[in-house]
């Protein structure tokens, strides 16, 4: 399918030039992967990615375009979503304007690994600015070579701040109440930013390229090396989804500060979770989890269907987020059990 225009007419865009040539950096890189994704699922009758608007008070204060699909012959979910947000019209906000690429793949062949990216520039009004960048490999059947390669990739790409990015990574997406990783390969790079606006831009630039052109080349050979999956394949792939919907709902602080800015964009916002979930596993963790979190959980649990597995569909996503944003209301003090790097971004109060 090819890539249409990017932007909704009734969208207003920030009148900040940065923030333009951001928007320019993850279009691109938001229309490079949707290329690159339907190059692989064309092989198999695969009809690909359809975009999807959004609009921030009407486009007033912004908006964005996710491509995405769900349940088709190769993605059990996919989202590929560029968004901007400005307040040029309200100089009394923190935030002047936040523009960003994030996206998530989860593959319906089990062997086909998952990839969450996000790259984002986000300028205040204070005159500071930065950048954030993030990569995850998180497959349901762990291959090692597909780790090494990803790993290497990073790296490769990060450079200097590969280290950093890979330590904040590593404690970003730890489960404490599961004891693992949400995937096997995390880099987080949270605040980059030097003097130099284009070498920053150029950097992020790269680095999503690199993610990208990695991810997939290793998506391409795990469907074309792999056969039928078994029962028990499948099986492990419905686990690690229902692992993946309890980090991604219970600690992970981006979506988290995305559900209480604003509800504008509840199902756009919870596109990374996979199709389907083991309600009865998901169930039994509350136990593990410390108070108010096992509230939270519990209510969770409360608004999937009735069955296990069972299908996370777009307003069951909607009702998820209700009670994410209700939780977080009542206990605001549970926002410190969140997921974080090194560096805490106050992302909601940015807003505020």
């Amino acid at each position: 399918m090819p890539i249409k225009a990017d932007t909704d007419s009734r969208l207003i865009l920030p009148e900040s030039e940065q923030a333009a040539f951001a928007r320019e950096l993850v279009v691109g890189l938001q229309h490079r992967l949707v290329e690159g994704l339907e190059e692989v699922a064309r092989s198999y009758g695969d009809g690909g990615f359809s975009p999807v608007d959004w609009l921030r008070d009407g486009g007033r204060h912004g908006g964005g375009r996710r491509y995405a699909t769900a349940n088709s012959p190769v993605f059990n979910r996919a989202s590929v979503n560029v968004s901007t947000v400005h307040y040029d019209d309200l100089p009394d906000k923190r935030l002047s304007s936040a523009t960003a690429l994030s996206t998530i793949i989860h593959p319906d062949n089990p062997h086909g690994p998952s990839m969450h990216m996000h790259i984002s520039w986000t300028e205040l009004r204070d005159g500071q600015s930065y950048w954030r960048l993030m990569a995850d490999l998180n497959p349901s059947l762990p291959a090692e070579e597909e780790k090494k390669r990803f790993d290497e990739m990073l790296e490769e790409a990060a450079g200097e701040h590969f280290e950093e990015g890979e330590a904040n990574g590593e404690r970003y997406f730890y489960i404490p109440a599961l004891e693992r990783h949400r995937g096997v390969s995390h880099f987080y790079l949270e605040g980059h930013r030097s003097d130099d606006f284009v070498a920053d831009r150029e950097f992020a630039r790269r680095f999503g390229e690199a993610v990208i052109d990695c991810y997939v080349a290793i998506l391409e050979e795990a469907l074309r090396e792999s056969g039928e999956p078994g029962d028990e394949e499948n099986a492990a792939q419905l686990a690690y989804h229902t692992a993946y919907f309890f980090q991604v709902l219970t600690l992970d602080r981006g979506t988290t500060s995305g559900i209480l800015v604003h509800d504008q964009n509840d199902v756009g916002i919870l596109a990374s979770l996979p199709s389907r979930v083991d309600r009865q596993l998901l169930a039994s963790w509350e136990g593990r989890m410390e108070s108010p979190q096992d509230e939270l959980l519990r209510n969770l649990v409360a608004a999937l269907p009735d069955e296990s597995p069972c299908e996370v569909t777009d307003e069951v996503r909607a009702k998820l987020a209700q009670v994410v944003r209700e939780h977080y209301r009542a206990h605001p003090e549970a926002l410190h059990m969140q997921a974080s790097g090194k560096v805490v971004p106050p992302t909601v109060a940015n807003h505020e």
